[in-house]
């Protein structure tokens, strides 16, 4: 059944790449619940994935599965081929597969550079590359969003290699809206702020404190507040955005830092 509070995406396909992860899996929730066809994309939790086919099929919707590895050129096209071979068509794609290791500037190799760009901004960019192609040749064209992070406007320590993944998809969506523009595709950026998980209160309560206080909502955002976001940029109601960062962080970013 359809959530009536989300603009309806009926008859259109969807593709969330990381769609096993928490927050990956709220965001295809959200998709299933606007009435879009969904492709789960996984690597390596491939029962998670099915769990969550399973659970969009009981609740009325329509999954499917499809594994690949994003840090191979080929395996995106794959995803893509196969995501679009399903149903005849692909309307929105998500890129949200990625990585956020913690490490120190000092001491980190070249080598832990390119291995986090290659997972976070470089599949993107293949996965992109690929549906834009889909999108531009079929009526209505697509959309595609991808999942950055507050983290590309405001560093933290220990993250310079995935503030600085996260700062590049935000440029790159930009890039991309204004060379996929013509051919019927919108390119948007969405920059969650912190998203909760079940135990982060207890293995990180002093920095779960300085967010509530921070944050004018008071709360941890909620996976489906992302998902949310995505449904409204795939969705009619957003045809004429694209090249945009939508900030989705409880308005912590409101906040004067001085």
């Amino acid at each position: 059944m359809t959530d009536p509070e989300l603009p309806s995406l009926e008859g259109r396909v969807a593709l969330v790449t990381g769609a096993s992860g928490l927050l990956g899996g709220g965001i295809a929730r959200r998709f299933a619940a606007a009435g879009a066809a969904v492709v789960l994309h996984c690597r390596e939790q491939g029962e998670r994935a099915r769990e969550l086919a399973e659970e969009i099929g009981e609740a009325g919707g329509d999954a499917l599965v499809v594994a690949a590895d994003l840090r191979e050129e080929d395996e995106c096209r794959r995803l893509i081929g196969a995501a679009r071979d399903w149903r005849g068509r692909l309307d929105a794609l998500v890129n949200n597969a990625g990585v956020q290791p913690v490490q120190p500037l000092p001491g980190m190799t070249a080598a832990d550079w390119r291995e986090l760009q290659e997972a976070n901004v470089t599949s993107a960019f293949a996965c992109t590359q690929a549906a834009a192609e889909v999108m531009g040749a079929q009526d209505g064209g697509g959309s595609v969003t991808q999942i950055a992070s507050i983290e590309g406007h405001q560093p933290a320590p220990g993250h310079a290699h995935y503030a600085s993944s996260k700062a590049a998809l935000i440029m790159f969506a930009r890039a991309a809206a204004v060379e996929y523009g013509a051919a019927g595709v919108r390119v948007n950026s969405v920059s969650p702020g912190l998203i909760g998980r079940p135990g982060l209160a207890e293995d990180w309560p002093e920095g779960v404190e300085r967010w509530g206080r921070a944050a004018p909502l008071s709360r941890l955002g909620r996976a489906e507040d992302v998902g949310s976001a995505c449904v409204f940029l795939a969705s009619p109601a957003a045809s004429w955005i694209t090249g945009v960062d939508l900030v989705v962080d409880g308005g912590v970013s409101a906040r004067p830092t001085w």
